[in-house]
Parts: C-alpha cells; sequence; structure tokens
C-alpha cells in the first residue's frame, strides 16, 4: 500500500525557450490539442493522444533539455506532503502556489530525480 494516493493524472512538465512557439510545435508535429496558455505562470499546456497524460511547457531563458519532471496530480497535496516528509523523503523547497490555478511541490526520489505533485485549484477536475 502507498503513502499517498494520486488522481489518474500525470503531466510531464517539460523547459521551454518560448511555450507558444513549443506549443505549436507540439500541436502540428505530434497532434497534440492545447489546453491553454497561462501567461502570468510562464506555462502552457497540452493534452496528449493519451487519456489523463498532458505535457506542461515551463518557459524559461536558459532551457535545461532533458530535465523532464513527472508531474502527479493529487487530491490533497498538502496531506500528501506530510506524509512523505514523515517518511524523510526530501522536497527541494516549500509548496508554490498559483492562487486559483495550481499548488505544486517538487520532491526527489532515492537517485536524486526530480518528482512533482500538483493539486489542482480551478475548482475542475
Amino acid at each position: 500500500m502507498s503513502l499517498i494516493t494520486l488522481d489518474k493524472t500525470i503531466n510531464i512538465a517539460l523547459s521551454v525557450k518560448n511555450r507558444h512557439v513549443s506549443a505549436a510545435w507540439y500541436e502540428s508535429i505530434l497532434g497534440f490539442d492545447l489546453i491553454y496558455h497561462a501567461d502570468e505562470a510562464g506555462w502552457s499546456e497540452l493534452q496528449t493522444k493519451t487519456v489523463g497524460v498532458t505535457i506542461g511547457l515551463g518557459e524559461h531563458a536558459k532551457p535545461m533539455p532533458g530535465n523532464c519532471v513527472p508531474v502527479f496530480g493529487i487530491a490533497d497535496l498538502d496531506t500528501a506532503r506530510l506524509k512523505l516528509e514523515q517518511a524523510n523523503v526530501k522536497f527541494d523547497d516549500e509548496t508554490d502556489v498559483v492562487e486559483g490555478m495550481v499548488k505544486t511541490a517538487t520532491f526527489y526520489d532515492p537517485d536524486g530525480n526530480a518528482l512533482m505533485l500538483a493539486q489542482d485549484l480551478t475548482g475542475g477536475t
């Protein structure tokens, strides 16, 4: 039995220079559908052809290709984080909150691979 219960969603977060250009590439080359651009947060999201799996594009001045972070959806991030911390799971910083959008927390597996939990704050599913 696991310590926490994840939603049936996963977002694969990628670092890019220009979210709009990258989103257009994913749409035209791979046939993904744009969900939204959140310009104020420097974030765009696309629906892949796999149910429950989205691609997130985080805009960075100097993106780090190959730095892919799986983002697992969760209903209650605060409770999950507490349980993981009690099991000595390392987190990189405080939980990040974009009001009305999302709450995220990055943590690491035993080999130092970054993983993230994300709680939807939009009121949607």
